[in-house]
């Protein structure tokens, strides 16, 4: 433990009870920990999360090294028991630990007696994830088309002009009948309306500038050379196959292995939200439920938001508002509470907040701001507490069953589990080959989309056949007079009359964009599927 601050009374007991009433829940609830009082951990008096409030989201907040990825396991662990399906980014592969019971030892007795937790060494059923073929896991791919243009323009890094042109595009493509399935596809139908064939397409709509189509062309070939393209594709992940139970009722933890992605955290910070938009417009409205029915973890959140559009900004509002409806709880784990913009974490319910570091005048600013976010306490003084916390302790508010703010617990969270760490790369390869889904996603394929379709348009005629010159036929009787052509002779005329005229043209050109439309886009530019 490190230095607490002064006691704040003498009747320690009767304080850390008076807490964890605060904390009382009738169902069923994920265990935290322990409230800690004058710096003594009291394991009568638990602190819980009711699974009732989980779908009124949450943040994990705190510095480097102070616990935050052990908290995030741990409430893992007890939605998994508890039937709740889980996703979550494992940025460093010590996530993959929850597939193997963890080992019992001096320091998880200790803390399992500070923290009031009967613990047993357990693991959990975990699927491993990676994007696209990057890594061991099952390849998690999105076509361009289902991506959309809001999501892309922040890989891309976009500005708002960039990002609005981008729209343009999608929505030629979508009204056009053109699939785009991956980066090459988005490049052939870039090139297309640059060119002098293609630019005609879009007059009626504004038009592209060839500048801005140069800078997405540009910025397109930088995201394949860092191995972007490899997460767009098809078969295209389904919502629904992140809801799923164990054969024992457990909730299944869908790990993202991102370690190998590091480098372009616009990318995997994106691609998050991407699921998460998916089951936005997947997800039937179900209202409150007695627990949720996905929860979704936003590590590194800070990331998100970093250079975010106007547009991307309010869509992700918009989808944290409104998807508790749907069942799902998202909690987002960065340093600091400031990294998420206040449209967002006015809308995070529960809080667990690990040590803030004050090393600089911003640190203090952050810690000062953080403070006025929590509820005034009588028993703790949170601006010398939040400093003073040590590994695996917390700030802990919550929802409580009735929707009201709990009273700030210092908390002693419990131990994971499962393991603490990585595994070893054969026990990662191994449930992935075991995975049900690795028939369904194991092989990309790569069927005809705009990059075919535009690339035939484009190709020069082919050189028209040889005539040959019938053989002279001797003159025979003449033939009877009908007043009208010959039956073969009329047929091909009509058709190719047909064919060629105006009106056809028109008709083709219409059904194509009726075709086109049944394509239609939510908050962020993701096509919605057809149940």
């Amino acid at each position: 433990m490190t230095a607490a601050p002064p006691p704040t009374g003498p009747d320690e007991p009767g304080a850390a009870a008076r807490i964890a009433a605060g904390y009382a829940s009738d169902g069923p609830a994920v265990e935290l920990g322990s409230v800690v009082v004058a710096g003594h951990p009291h394991p009568e008096a638990q602190v819980r999360l009711p699974l009732s409030m989980i779908n009124r989201h949450g943040l994990i907040a705190g510095a480097t090294g102070t616990g935050k990825t052990k908290t995030l396991q741990l409430i893992a662990e007890q939605l998994s028991a508890a039937g709740v399906p889980v996703v979550l980014a494992d940025l460093k592969g010590d996530l993959a630990g929850l597939v193997r019971p963890g080992q019992p030892g001096d320091r998880i007795t200790r803390r399992a007696a500070d923290s009031g937790d009967p613990w047993s060494a357990t693991g959990f059923p975990v699927e491993f994830l990676t994007l696209g073929d990057i890594g061991t896991g099952l390849p998690v791919r999105a076509t361009i088309t289902d991506f959309g243009p809001v999501l892309l323009s922040k890989v891309l890094d976009l500005n708002e002009t960039q990002e609005s042109s981008l729209g343009l595009v999608f929505h030629y493509a979508d009204g056009a009948g053109l699939p785009l399935l991956d980066l090459k596809d988005l490049r052939a139908v870039l090139t297309w309306l640059t060119s002098d064939d293609g630019k005609a397409d879009l007059k009626g709509l504004g038009g592209l500038s060839p500048a801005t189509a140069g800078v997405i062309l540009r910025e397109l070939i930088a995201l394949e050379d860092l191995g972007g393209d490899v997460f767009f594709g098809e078969p295209a992940w389904e919502p629904a196959d992140l809801l799923r139970q164990a054969p024992d009722g457990r909730g299944v933890i869908s790990a993202v292995e991102l370690a190998a992605v590091q480098d372009r955290p616009a990318l995997f910070s994106t691609f998050l939200m991407w699921l998460l938009a998916e089951l936005f417009e997947e997800l039937p409205e179900v209202g409150d439920l007695d627990r949720p029915k996905l929860v979704f973890f936003l590590d590194e959140a800070h990331l998100l938001f970093t250079g975010a559009s106007k547009a991307f900004l309010e869509a992700v509002t918009q989808t944290v508002r409104l998807i508790r409806s749907k069942g799902v709880g998202v909690f987002f784990v960065t340093q600091n509470p400031t990294d998420v913009p206040s449209s967002v974490l006015g809308q995070l319910g529960n809080r667990v907040q690990h040590a803030l570091r004050t090393f600089t005048p911003e640190d203090a600013d952050a810690l000062r701001k953080t403070v006025r976010t929590f509820p005034k306490s009588a028993d703790y003084d949170l601006g010398d507490l939040l400093p003073a916390l040590g590994t695996g302790e917390a700030a802990v508010t919550v929802l409580s069953e009735r929707g009201a703010p709990t009273p700030v617990a210092w908390t002693m969270l419990r131990a994971p589990r499962s393991t603490m760490g990585a595994v070893d790369e054969q026990v990662r390869a191994d449930v992935v080959a075991a995975s049900p889904l690795q028939s369904k996603y194991g092989v990309a394929v790569d069927r005809e989309s705009a990059y075919e379709r535009l690339a035939a348009r484009l190709a020069p005629p082919a050189p028209p056949a040889p005539r040959e010159t019938p053989a002279p036929r001797p003159p025979g009787p003449p033939a009877p007079h009908r007043g009208r052509k010959a039956p073969q002779a009329e047929t091909g005329g009509v058709v190719a009359a047909v064919l060629g005229s105006s009106a056809f043209r028109a008709f083709a050109r219409s059904a194509a964009s009726a075709l086109g439309r049944e394509i239609s886009r939510g908050v962020f530019g993701t096509r919605r599927r057809r149940r």
